[in-house]
């Protein structure tokens, strides 16, 4: 099938496709004798994955990496396994500072409550609020 039929059927931007063959993703398409592109369905499997794997939080340099390891032969799942980890670990991460931040504003917003709004230089309750984790 040509580019533009893969796309619609797959809902992705040929220039998605374009791209994701000049960055190894998909390798080079075959090519009618007036340069039409053609894929098969090794490529529409290979693109189906690439959205599922995206879907999931991988970026592109990680899904190249998965499929440089299927290419040598070699099960890519423990990497995928280790990949998942790293980015649980950064949720988690991210989980605790959007925490704090919250009871950060939940202070902050107490704190308005029982602060005088006097003339302030800009604003009393941020002007006399004491950061938790220092100013920056």
């Amino acid at each position: 099938m040509r580019i533009g039929e893969l796309a619609t059927e797959l809902g992705i931007n040929p220039k998605t496709i374009r791209y994701y063959e000049e960055i190894g993703l998909l390798p080079p398409a075959k090519r009618t004798d007036n340069g039409y592109r053609l894929y098969g369905d090794a490529d529409r499997e290979r693109l189906h994955f690439i959205s599922k794997a995206k879907a999931v939080g991988l970026t592109l340099e990680e899904i190249g990496q998965i499929l440089a390891l299927r290419r040598t032969g070699a099960p890519p799942c423990e990497h995928v396994v280790g990949l998942l980890d790293h980015k649980l670990r950064a949720v988690e991460e991210q989980l605790r500072t959007l925490s704090d931040f919250r009871t950060e504003l939940l202070t902050l917003r107490e704190e308005a409550r029982q602060t005088r709004h006097t003339d302030a230089c800009v604003c009393g309750i941020i002007e006399q609020h004491t950061a938790r984790h220092g100013e920056e």
